[in-house]
């Protein structure tokens, strides 16, 4: 994919003209061009040259960036600082013209006396006052004609012709009373001013409030450090973080950012990662752990090795992420597009009629001008080119803000849609940490030597647990040979037992195959064993009603016997927010279903426990993508995995959903990637995704509303049953707050709460003490009490008296604040304060 910077546009005409021009391109496979951020995606081996050419010979300009980085996506400029000496120069000589011509109605200002009845020396002012702001605004004219003249025109063409004609007929007007005495006194030099200021007005609106739109992208940005404090032959020394080498130690000193990804070969601290993952409370890290990049730590000293640098450290592949998502094109904008390029050339041919129907209505020349003027100033295709884009790029904003990245627009439309979400079981709804819950065997010690020397080479969670366990208990892995996986029912191994030397002189041990796997996998391989030790079946049946994974064991020799060696049982819990995900989901109106591996019995009682709607069990990871595309017959459906062994379920879904991707932001078969561990965030993305596409609606909806409704009313249609006409000025006005609102309108997605069910909700302190001490929420199924907490110093305290209280039954979520010192808990009930007082202080704090 490449990159290009394109110069120019003014509106979605303009937007739309490029993106045909480059389409036609030999060798361009597609093309998307952002209005917002003044940027184009081109795909395809055309050639730079070609791409930039067509661009220019369509009447814009274009540069090719030549790295592929996220920080091109939005070039500095100084569109604001500009428009601003624009307006500033405009307004005061617009008052002064306003003055001129309006004296004789402005009792309270005395009038010159050199202009005393002088209306033709009037009119010579109005007219080099006009011609002074017309110059300063000439970029209209530029832009607007040069575009007519290649029969692409676009917002700019509007505003040079309603100006324009204003301007050349009164200067007509103004020639005929220089040389006939004529006292004719319909000037409209104020209005061509007005026009040109008022749209510049709203163009400096637009542009501050387009700043606040891309402001997330741009908080990314400014994470990424700017140097690095890089240990080499055993000096310290500072350089620029680009220079940064993987496999270079670094230091982060405290209040310092992480400059790359790396691990931690030295040292404690407490990290915050929440710019980053969206993840509110400092992270504790120690040796072996890893750091990710553009995370500030808050104490302690860490020495690291780099692991990913440059363009491949987190941060840079989530400014990536969220930059190329916002210059995709979500299928709704599509509306927008295919009217856009036909807008403005109709909206010249309603004027054209509207000025011919009035001259043959028998009105005036100057009333039917005006009339012309005033549709050709109050359209608006600006606004129809901004509903999509700014709407996208702010959701996408708040998305990254919260650690949720959309891949694509498409991606951020389409989640909204979503009906039924299909889920995995480990490390999605529990945790992934499995761990030996028991063992039954006639003889353990032999039991646990098997499944150790089995599974030591598997890479499975139940695998590691099994392996950890025996480890633990002081086994040592033997070797094994033949070892063959069976994906998702088990594994076997070809083993020789070690013969002591005393009992021989050499000769080699019994081989034996080792094979563990569910019951499935073990009924295959043996033939008896099972159904003829009843004691054995009702152990089996007990470990999975309670939720538990068995793996049963046995050997086989060579001569054909065959052993059971007995069964372990390894369990999960399902992650404290598991529960209240599900039910946001819910919530939102969507089905759950839970794919597993996992046998029927501990599926359900998992499911059960997480509030699941539906259990598909025992299948294979392939069989995932079947059982996606079944669902995905009666509604969208989105595949909620870890990202690890999901793809094809991924993949398959209308929406694949990698949950906690952490520093593996690029997972390609997923479709939205959250970085936090939490399934809340898979809820979070939905509703944010609605609130975006029904921003884009009402961005939509309001863009043609004014257009259908003002143009009308603009060309005096109304005018012989009601007398209502629109003056030009005003039509200059209502066109330059059109795009302004639709800007305004997409920034109150920054106020949403995409955890909640509200609508919107505005976060800062003041709103979020809805309730202090006792008291029912509005959800009805919540308590919120604030606490004072004396002892608190710094971020690293604040996760000590989170993690004390969140064990609390009843206490939903802690929130401390250290420079406060106060802690907002969230309640499913009543908790006792003594109750909270132990915890503080168990903690190491005063409960105040």
């Amino acid at each position: 994919m490449k990159k290009f910077i394109v110069t120019g546009m003014s509106c979605a005409a303009c937007q739309a003209r490029v993106e045909k021009a480059v389409s036609g391109v030999k060798g361009v496979d597609s093309c998307t061009v952002n209005l917002l951020t003044a940027s184009m995606n081109v795909e395809g081996n055309a050639s730079d040259a070609s791409v930039i050419s067509a661009v220019k010979k369509a009447g814009y300009g274009a540069s090719s960036v030549t790295e592929n980085t996220a920080a091109d996506a939005l070039p500095e400029d100084n569109a604001v600082s500009v428009l601003k000496k624009r307006v500033f120069t405009s307004v005061i000589f617009l008052v002064i013209l306003m003055y001129l011509n309006m004296q004789d109605k402005m009792a309270m200002l005395p009038s010159p006396a050199f202009l005393s009845n002088n209306l033709l020396l009037s009119g010579i002012l109005q007219f080099v006052l006009v011609f002074i702001i017309l110059f300063i605004n000439r970029s209209f004219f530029t832009g607007g004609f040069k575009s007519l003249f290649r029969a692409s025109p676009n917002m700019d063409t509007l505003v040079a012709l309603g100006a324009g004609i204003s301007f050349v007929y009164s200067s007509a007007v103004l020639v005929k009373m220089l040389f006939s005495s004529s006292a004719e006194t319909n000037l409209y030099f104020e209005s061509s001013a007005m026009i040109v200021t008022f749209i510049t007005v709203g163009k400096l609106l637009e542009a501050v409030s387009k700043g606040k739109t891309t402001s997330a992208l741009k908080s990314l940005m400014n994470l990424s450090p700017k140097t690095a404090f890089v240990e080499r032959d055993g000096v310290v020394s500072e350089i620029p973080a680009a220079n940064v080498a993987k496999g270079d130690i670094f230091i982060v000193k405290p209040g310092s950012s992480v400059p790359v990804d790396g691990t931690v070969i030295e040292g404690e601290a407490a990290v915050n990662e929440s710019a980053v993952t969206g993840e509110s409370v400092p992270v504790d890290k120690r040796e072996g752990d890893s750091v990710i990049s553009g995370t500030i730590n808050e104490n302690g000293f860490l020495r690291c090795r780099a692991e990913r640098v440059g363009s491949d450290t987190t941060i840079a592949q989530i400014i990536q992420l969220v930059s190329d998502s916002a210059l995709t094109k979500a299928p709704v904008a599509k509306i927008a597009d295919k009217v856009s390029l036909w807008f403005v050339p109709a909206v010249m041919v309603i004027a054209c009629i509207t000025f011919a129907g009035w001259l043959i209505a028998g009105e005036s020349f100057s009333f039917a001008l005006a009339r012309g003027i005033a549709v050709l100033v109050v359209s608006c295709p600006c606004a129809l080119g901004l509903a999509t884009p700014v709407a996208i790029m702010v959701g996408n904003g708040v998305g990254a803000k919260n650690g949720i990245l959309f891949k694509t627009s498409e991606s951020l439309e389409n989640a909204g849609k979503i009906k039924i979400a299909a889920l995995d079981k480990t490390r999605t709804i529990t945790a992934g940490k499995m761990k030996v819950a028991e063992v039954y065997s006639d003889d353990e010690n032999a039991l646990v030597q098997a499944a150790l020397n089995l599974e030591k080479k598997s890479e499975h969670p139940v695998a590691e647990a099994v392996v950890s366990f025996a480890e633990a208990e002081g086994f040592s892995a033997q070797s094994v040979e033949n070892f063959v996986s069976v994906g998702g029912r088990g594994v076997k191994a070809s083993f020789r037992e070690a013969v002591p030397a005393a009992e021989t002189s050499g000769a080699a041990g019994a081989e034996k195959t080792l094979f563990g796997g569910n019951e499935a996998f073990i009924r295959e391989n043996f033939a008896s064993g099972l159904d003829q030790n009843p004691a054995f079946m009702k152990k089996l049946e007990e470990v999975r009603s309670t939720g538990k994974t068995a793996l049963i064991f046995g050997e086989k020799a060579k001569d054909g016997s065959e052993k059971i060696l007995g069964l372990i049982a390894v369990s999960d819990t399902i992650k404290s927010d598991s529960a209240a995900a599900v039910k946001e989901l819910k919530k939102l109106g969507i089905h759950t279903v839970m794919l597993t591996g996992d046998n029927s019995a501990a599926a359900k009682y998992i499911a059960e426990q997480a509030g699941i709607d539906e259990v598909i069990a025992e299948i294979l990871p392939a069989q995932k993508a079947e059982a996606v595309k079944k669902l995905a017959e009666k509604g969208k459906v989105c595949m909620i995995g870890d990202g690890i062994n999901d793809a094809p379920a991924l993949v398959s879904a209308d929406t694949g959903i990698a949950v906690g991707a952490g520093t593996d932001v690029a997972v390609d078969a997923a479709d939205i990637v959250l970085m936090k561990n939490s399934l809340l965030d898979a809820a979070a993305a939905i509703r944010l995704s609605r609130y975006t596409l029904r921003n884009i609606k009402e961005n939509l909806f309001w863009a043609f509303f004014y257009n259908v409704i003002l143009i009308p009313i603009a060309s005096g249609l109304f005018y012989p049953l009601t007398g209502l006409k629109m003056n030009p000025m005003f039509a200059a006005a209502a066109m330059s707050m059109s795009s302004f609102c639709v800007v305004t309108n997409a920034l109150r997605l920054n106020l949403a709460d995409i955890y909640d069910n509200r609508r919107f909700a505005v976060k800062n302190r003041k709103h979020q003490k809805r309730f202090s001490g006792k008291g029912v929420s509005e959800k009805g199924v919540s308590m919120e009490k604030i606490i004072k907490v004396e002892g608190m110093m710094c971020a690293h305290c604040e996760a000590h008296v989170k993690e004390a209280l969140e064990k609390i039954k009843g206490v939903e979520a802690a929130l401390p604040d250290h420079k406060s010192g106060e802690v907002k808990l969230n309640l499913s009930k009543e908790v006792p304060d003594k109750t909270l007082a132990a915890a503080v202080e168990k903690a190491g704090y005063k409960f105040l």
